[in-house]
C-alpha cells in the first residue's frame, strides 16, 4: 500500500491560477506520451507515486492520450484505485476533448455533442466522478464558440468538471471564450499553449499579454521542445530518441548543425547557473511568473526527479536572458 511522502509540500512553489483560488505546482506531470500499455504499468505508476511525493499535484491528460488514445486515462484510473484514493481531494487532473477520438462526425472538435460525450467516457476510464479542469483542446472552425463554451459551461454545471480551460486558442479566440464563459457565469481559468525557449509564440503573438489583462491562469507544454531542450542530443541523434523514430512531432530533419550549436551553448549557461540544460528550459518558461505551471513529461521516476530539480533555481538576471536570446535568436 502506497503511503504519500510526509513532507511533500515542502518544497514545491505552487502559483495561483489567474484569479481563481486554485493553485497549481510550478511543474505539473503530463501523461501524453508514457502512459499506454507499452510501457510497464510498475514503471507508470512509480512515476505517478514519485510525482506526488514531489509535490507535483496535477496530472494532466486530454482523451486521446496514450498511444493508443483513451490508455493514459485507464492508466491513470488504475493509479488512482491502486494508489490515490485517499489522496483524491489533494490532486487536480485535468483532461481535454478536441482531436480525434472517434470515426465518424461527433469524434473530434467542438461540438457540445462530442465535448460532453467525450467528457462522460473520459470519467468512466478514470473512474471519476469530476475532473478538476476540463478543457477545449483546440478551437474549431466550424462551430460556434458560443457552442463550445456553452459545453464547457454545462460540464461545470453538471457537477463533471470544476474549472474549464482551452488550449491552442489565439489570443482572440481566447478573448471572445472569456467573455462568452464570463457571461455564462463560468470563468476561464486557464489556457494551455505551447511554449519554450525556442517556440515564443505566446510572447509574440500577445497570447501571454492578453492572458495577463484577463487575469487567466496558463500551464505551457513542450517546454523542453520535444526533447530537444534536454542533453539528449548535444552529441547527436541516440538510437532509441524520439527524432531517430522520425516521430510526427520530431523528425532527424529537424537536428540541423545551427540547432545543435544552439543547444551545446544554452547547456554551458545552464551548467554555469548549475543546472541541466532541461532545468535550465523550464525554468526560463517560469520566470518572472507568467506562466503558472510547466508540463514535463517522464519516462521513469528519475528523469522526473531531474525536471522537478528546476525549482531551486527559477531566478534569472538581465545578463543571463541576454545571453538566451541571443543564441536563440541568432
Amino acid at each position: 500500500m502506497y503511503t504519500a511522502h510526509p513532507d511533500r509540500y515542502a518544497e514545491m512553489p505552487y502559483r495561483r491560477t489567474g484569479r481563481s483560488g486554485l493553485k497549481l505546482p510550478a511543474l505539473s506531470l503530463g501523461l501524453w506520451h508514457n502512459f499506454g500499455p507499452d510501457r510497464p504499468v510498475e514503471t507508470q505508476r512509480a512515476i505517478l507515486r514519485r510525482a506526488f511525493d514531489l509535490g507535483v499535484t496535477h496530472f494532466d491528460l486530454a482523451n486521446n492520450y496514450g498511444p493508443p488514445p483513451g490508455s493514459a486515462e485507464f492508466a491513470l484510473g488504475e493509479a488512482l484505485r491502486a494508489d490515490f484514493g485517499p489522496y483524491r481531494d489533494e490532486l487536480v487532473i485535468s483532461t481535454k476533448a478536441g482531436y480525434l477520438m472517434w470515426p465518424g462526425p461527433y469524434g473530434e472538435w467542438g461540438s457540445r455533442k462530442y465535448l460532453l460525450s467525450s467528457l462522460d467516457q473520459s470519467l468512466s476510464r478514470m473512474g471519476l466522478e469530476y475532473v478538476d479542469i476540463f478543457y477545449s483542446h483546440r478551437p474549431d472552425p466550424e462551430t460556434p464558440l458560443e457552442e463550445t463554451m456553452g459545453a464547457l459551461h454545462t460540464a461545470v454545471q453538471q457537477g463533471k468538471a470544476l474549472y474549464v480551460g482551452v488550449s491552442n486558442y489565439s489570443p482572440e479566440q481566447t478573448r471572445e471564450a472569456a467573455r462568452i464563459l464570463a457571461e455564462l457565469g463560468t470563468p476561464l481559468l486557464i489556457h494551455q499553449p505551447r511554449y519554450s525557449m525556442l517556440d515564443r509564440r505566446p510572447e509574440t503573438s500577445g497570447l501571454l499579454d492578453a492572458l495577463d489583462e484577463l487575469e487567466v491562469g496558463s500551464i505551457a507544454y513542450s517546454p523542453l521542445e520535444q526533447g530537444l531542450l534536454t542533453g539528449r542530443y548535444l552529441n547527436g541523434i541516440p538510437e532509441d530518441s524520439r527524432a531517430a523514430s522520425d516521430s510526427p512531432f520530431l523528425n532527424s530533419d529537424a537536428l540541423t548543425e545551427e540547432l545543435v550549436g544552439k543547444l551545446r551553448t544554452l547547456n554551458e549557461i545552464a551548467g554555469s547557473r548549475g543546472q541541466s540544460l532541461a532545468q535550465l528550459a523550464l525554468a526560463w518558461v517560469l520566470r518572472q511568473g507568467r506562466v503558472t505551471s510547466a508540463l514535463v513529461g517522464a519516462s521513469s521516476p528519475r528523469q522526473l526527479e531531474d525536471s522537478v530539480a528546476a525549482i531551486g533555481n527559477l531566478d534569472f538576471d538581465a545578463d543571463e536572458l541576454a545571453r538566451i536570446d541571443k543564441v536563440v535568436k541568432g
